[in-house]
């Protein structure tokens, strides 16, 4: 077992305090899915112990909320699974394996109250078995779950030495929190003078933007829940590559084009120029003592998807450029999360936009793991043939999603031979179903020259 530093600083960071907020001002909870569909026999005893192993490092704590309305939050320790595994007791036709996986997702999942991460097994009538885990994006994120996986399989069962949960009375916990916010009272003011800054330059457009998105979203509807369809794409390695090659691109390239021509059938792309705007993921984790869940950046990157089937080169460029860009450029509105804990929480529903993007470019969300460790794709000690991983939401209302202008997020891996592609995607005024959701992906697929396998 595997120890960190013997006396962690244990408060999240403010982009997870922030996230975490955000999640009880809105309901709306971010989560990790990760799939594995096994077509040999599955070995239940190495199941069993990967679900063992996997409660460690980055999903073996949970969330401590401050005693003060304006304190930070603490990670606290809690080692090992937090659910049973769940085995379905009845197999399910394969055809049912993605309704499934959604129905996994919709299961109670809590970064504070437990648990933060759940595992089930589905046996199927033809003789193959899925596997989903499903865990809380304010625990970690993707390159995070890689890692976890990784020692899960490998059986290294890190720790960062949080304490366990209410391991201080309350005033003790009061005492420290005020004496925290004491010693942050500088970077506070440096912080709020920054914000008024902000907001001299940009207030305007920040207003705009919020008044746009508030009045985007339907009042009657606020509360009505939505289903976002999901579907998964897996395609041959050595036929994806041929082509990304072939266009003068790369995998990554070809990932965008994929995304750009998935958008503009979506209707996100912009009406002025043609393009569509991708929001990429980039990893900020260099080490394994990292305990933020969200270590992680994005670059904004506008491609134009009537050039991508023939040429990549203009996207590889311009990926590279909006990457460099975003690893040099400091965003000046994450500089004000240290202020998080002071705003109210009904403030900070109307903030989405402000961090994490506004939904005037109706963004395309790729985030693209690349080739990741085989190990990731051997829950049970032995090559699943299909594993994809899957970014989606629990909770989200029609007010949530219309204010967004809808949703388009990719999450792409590179593993046992297949790229996998987890599209979750809600359009505004049209029918949202997995069917469609499926024929859009194979008709963009086709557009490559390319073909594969849709879950």
């Amino acid at each position: 077992m595997l120890n960190s530093a013997a006396t962690p600083d244990n408060r999240l960071s403010f982009i997870d305090q922030a996230g975490f907020d955000m999640l009880r001002a809105t309901g709306r909870h971010q989560l990790m899915q990760v799939l594995w569909i096994y077509e040999h026999a599955i070995d239940m005893d190495g199941l069993r112990q990967f679900h063992r192993n996997f409660g460690y490092g980055l999903a073996g704590r949970r969330i401590e909320r401050s005693r003060l309305p304006f304190g930070r939050h603490r990670w606290v320790s809690c080692p090992g699974p937090q659910t049973e595994l769940a085995v379905a007791t009845t197999a399910r036709p394969r055809a049912d394996v993605s309704d499934w996986a959604d129905e996994q997702v919709h299961l109670p999942v809590d970064p504070e109250h437990g648990p933060a991460w759940h595992m089930s097994v589905l046996p199927m009538t033809d003789g193959s078995t899925a596997v989903s885990l499903v865990a809380s994006h304010h625990i970690g994120d993707g390159i995070g779950g890689v890692l976890t996986l990784m020692e899960a399989v490998a059986g290294t069962k890190r720790q960062f030495g949080f304490p366990p949960p209410r391991a201080q009375t309350a005033r003790r916990a009061i005492a420290a929190d005020l004496r925290q916010t004491a010693r942050d009272l500088p970077e506070l003011g440096r912080t709020a003078g920054k914000a008024v800054r902000l907001l001299r330059r940009r207030g305007a457009e920040l207003l705009r933007s919020a008044r746009a998105e508030n009045e985007s979203a339907p009042r009657t509807l606020s509360t009505e829940p939505v289903s976002v369809p999901a579907v998964s794409v897996f395609v041959d390695l050595d036929a994806w590559d041929r082509c990304a090659t072939g266009l003068g691109g790369n995998s990554y390239s070809l990932l965008a084009g994929f995304g750009a021509r998935l958008g503009e059938r979506m209707n996100r792309a912009n009406a002025r120029s043609g393009t569509v705007t991708l929001s990429i993921a980039l990893n900020e984790r260099t080490s394994l003592d990292d305990s933020r869940a969200l270590a992680m950046t994005f670059a904004s990157a506008s491609i134009d998807p009537r050039q991508c089937t023939s040429d990549l080169t203009g996207v590889r460029a311009t990926i590279r450029e909006a990457i460099e860009t975003a690893r040099t450029t400091t965003d000046e509105t994450l500089e004000l999360l240290p202020l998080i804990p002071l705003v109210p929480k009904r403030a900070l529903q109307g903030l989405g936009g402000l961090f994490f993007g506004s939904p005037d470019d109706l963004p395309v969300y790729c985030s693209n793991l690349g080739d990741v460790d085989p190990a990731v794709g051997r829950a049970d000690g032995t090559d699943a043939e299909y594993v994809v991983m899957r970014g989606v939401d629990q909770n989200v209302t029609r007010r949530d999603i219309e204010s967004m202008g809808g949703q388009l997020v990719l999450v792409s891996a590179r593993v046992n031979g297949k790229i996998s592609i987890g599209i979750v995607a809600y359009q505004l005024d049209a029918q949202n179903s997995k069917t469609r959701l499926r024929e859009l992906a194979a008709l963009t697929l086709k557009d490559f020259g390319l073909a594969g396998v849709i879950e």
